[in-house]
């Protein structure tokens, strides 16, 4: 496809609808690798997408294709270990979308990554973030085999005008599934990381939440991946003295209710275990992820919250020093977003 005769629209619609095939993982991937060739080259892909409510480096969910899964865990243990264990734990992000992967984000070579993918058969490879002004919502990763030529400028380039169109298709996969729970609640689960970042125990519960995920499009190994990530930010963030805790909010459409994700590590140092506990969402936790994917302004979310504790449109418009025909009118697009049939679903959506 010539640059010139991009389309966006087009390509976000092939994308959505080869992501929203009821097939397995092995055909998902490889649909979004059909559509994405004709525009760069590759021989693997991976479509992550991240929640800008939580930020950069946990994905809520991913799709894959062709990517050796010893290959994804040396690049995540890179991500995280490299460099000094005081720094942040995602780097801080590149000028320009799309970098060739071995490079950093000034284009100067970085040995161990490009040592990573040729001891597991790549010859080179490409990130794309996926970013606009609303927030970071993912990246596209893209390998060639070893004997393929590597990735240049002019595949970046051509890598860029892919962002509207898979931030488009992300965020339209994300709220294409149910507003309200279709899976019956499970209580909380725990899974133990081990200091040699490995799984060591996982509750019952959490095995619930597990065989719960085994229809979802990724393959088996990739939750094991995230989990292991996940575990990799709590142990940073606790060196950093970071009071917040690593989360990952995952939508309906992934599993058929809003879940929750979150890590902690067990002592002071982070030396030892990290607790990663798998919840139904609540509501304090669903809203900044529910209001970034359905597009839902800071004073929609504002009339949203006092909606959930039961407050009428007038007491809504007192609290917040509006007019009632201006809170109805949030209402109405917050519904028009979310398709909800009116305020009982939507609180619903945000309580269960």
């Amino acid at each position: 496809m010539s640059l010139s005769l991009f389309d966006d629209r087009r390509l976000a619609r092939d994308v959505h609808a080869a992501a929203s095939r009821h097939t397995g993982p092995d055909q998902v991937g490889a649909g979004i690798s059909r559509v994405v060739a004709p525009i760069v080259a590759h021989d693997g892909l991976s479509l992550l997408a991240t929640d800008p409510a939580t930020g950069l480096g946990l994905g809520s969910f991913s799709f894959w294709h062709q990517y050796d899964p010893e290959l994804v865990s040396a690049l995540v243990m890179h991500q995280y270990l490299s460099g000094d264990p005081r720094q942040p734990a995602v780097p801080a992000l590149p000028r320009t979308p799309a970098v060739v992967v071995g490079t950093d984000a000034h284009g100067s070579p970085e040995p161990r990554l490009r040592e990573i993918l040729t001891a597991h058969g790549a010859s080179s490879g490409l990130r794309l973030l996926l970013r606009d002004r609303h927030g970071l919502w993912g990246a596209l990763g893209l390998l060639r085999c070893e004997g393929a030529a590597p990735f240049g400028q002019d595949d970046a380039q051509r890598a860029a005008r892919l962002v509207p169109a898979l931030v488009a298709a992300l965020r339209r996969y994300a709220t294409a599934g149910p507003l309200c729970p279709e899976v019956p609640p499970l209580p909380a689960g725990v899974i133990t990381v081990g200091s040699d970042h490995r799984i060591k125990a996982v509750s019952p519960q959490a095995r619930l939440w597990l065989d719960q995920w085994s229809a979802h499009t990724m393959p088996a190994w990739a939750p094991h991946t995230s989990f292991v990530s996940l575990s990799l930010a709590a142990r940073a963030a606790a060196r950093r003295q970071d009071a917040s805790v690593p989360l990952v909010c995952v939508p309906p459409a992934v599993h058929g209710r809003w879940i929750t994700c979150q890590g902690q590590a067990l002592d002071a140092d982070a030396a030892g275990d990290v607790a990663l506990v798998i919840q139904g969402a609540t509501w304090d936790l669903v809203l900044p992820s529910l209001a970034e994917w359905y597009g839902i302004t800071a004073r929609e979310r504002d009339v949203v919250a006092q909606l959930r504790i039961g407050a009428s449109v007038k007491q809504i418009a007192r609290r917040l020093d509006l007019s009632a025909y201006t809170v109805n009118d949030h209402l109405k697009a917050v519904f028009r977003k979310t398709g909800a049939d009116g305020r009982d679903e939507l609180v619903a959506a945000i309580t269960r």
